[in-house]
């Protein structure tokens, strides 16, 4: 990896569990030397991209947020998808939020609160399981066999202690029928008290844009109409990604 690789790879080593980190830590993450890793750190610093906070413990740094901000307004799905998550929103009552796949990370990237908000794990940033939940499960259903085969080999444990078929063939068929449902509902999947209905936001080559869902209450799943929530968000999904066509 070259020496730019390296140093931005210190932004990769802060996470839920890692909110700052000192100097010798990432040198030591990064494995180079201490002086290297100063040189690192003081290089972020400047760029605005990593911020001192205490006791030589350094965070995130402020120019994330404002790359942040034009990530949201130069996004196409959120520029195309929002104004159909405000009607799903109005039509519903419900929360809509939108996903995509980065890389392997699902992240949600908009939420669109309904009238009773409910508290939410998972935020904008914050990945998510890649194996449970609604969004997740329709953007992996888009992949094709040989992309998804590469999900199966390099994620098995983590796809078997989430409750999915362990062997390949029974794998593919559980997502082939998902892709072709068009739609997945969630039921206490990611958090017991809540359910979620999500469909892709197709591309025209079969592939996912990102997904949206419809989240609510498993409480209110006794007077919820799945039929009329599954064609809402199949019909919103599919305006989207017209849209972006």
């Amino acid at each position: 990896m070259s020496s730019l690789g390296r140093m931005l790879g210190v932004l990769d080593l802060f996470d839920d569990t890692h909110l700052t980190r000192t100097a010798d830590d990432i040198s030591a993450a990064l494995d180079v030397s201490l002086p290297t890793g100063y040189r690192y750190v003081r290089l972020l610093l400047e760029a605005g991209l990593l911020q001192r906070v205490e006791d030589s413990h350094y965070a995130l740094g402020p120019r994330i947020i404002l790359l942040d901000h034009y990530i949201r307004k130069a996004d196409p799905v959120l520029r195309e998808g929002i104004p159909v998550m405000r009607e799903l929103v109005a039509a519903t009552g419900f929360d809509c939020v939108a996903s995509g796949l980065f890389g392997m990370q699902v992240l949600d990237t908009h939420r669109e609160m309904g009238g009773a908000p409910p508290a939410l794990a998972y935020g904008r940033g914050r990945p998510r399981p890649l194996f449970q939940g609604g969004a997740p499960k329709v953007l992996l259903a888009t992949f094709a066999p040989a992309q998804l085969r590469k999900v199966f080999d390099a994620r098995h444990d983590e796809l078997v202690h989430s409750g999915l078929p362990a062997e390949w063939s029974e794998f593919r068929r559980y997502y082939a029928a998902i892709r072709k449902a068009g739609h997945y509902v969630s039921i206490g999947e990611l958090e017991p008290q809540l359910a979620a209905v999500a469909a892709p936001i197709l591309k025209a080559d079969g592939g996912a844009w990102g997904a949206i869902s419809l989240v609510f209450d498993t409480s209110r799943l006794s007077i919820v109409d799945l039929d009329k929530m599954v064609h809402l968000i199949t019909e919103g999904a599919s305006r989207i990604g017209g849209r972006l066509a």
